[in-house]
């Protein structure tokens, strides 16, 4: 069966708790991507920023990105996977919380990502269909 481990992205980074939303908007820029795990200073994930939070939660607010420090768009607890969890797992996990990316942990340390991309091609036609309904409910 195909793991996390197995389709993940890797080498993730992360943006710091204590970092601007204007430093994680270059970061994202820079590595051409649209979401970051947000870890604190004991590198434990503490959520996901992402391009919309930066556009909703800042910008459309009227925040100034460069004060608005990428923790405090940090919201409960971050929904992960396992680097050893596989693919029906990681569809589950997806559906329930209506995400599509995960940050993928083994043991405490943030080894990857997993996007939906990663997970359509990793599964048979009618569980990648599945995965796209699930996700594309409002």
């Amino acid at each position: 069966m195909t793991t996390a481990r197995d389709i993940m992205t890797e080498d993730a980074e992360c943006i710091g708790a204590q970092e601007t939303v204007l430093e994680a908007a270059k970061k994202m820029t820079r590595m051409g991507v649209g979401a970051l795990p947000i870890c604190g200073e004991d590198d434990k994930l503490k959520g996901m920023l992402t391009d919309r939070d930066i556009v909703v939660k800042v910008l459309g607010a009227g925040k100034d990105p460069g004060q608005v420090k990428a923790g405090e768009l940090a919201q409960g607890e971050a929904v992960t996977i396992g680097a050893d969890d596989d693919a029906v797992k990681i569809l589950a996990t997806m559906s329930e919380h209506q995400v599509r990316r995960l940050p993928v942990i083994d043991g405490h340390r943030l080894v990857g990502i997993v996007a939906q991309a990663d997970v359509a091609r990793a599964l048979p036609d009618p569980q990648v269909a599945d995965l796209l309904q699930a996700l594309s409910v409002d």
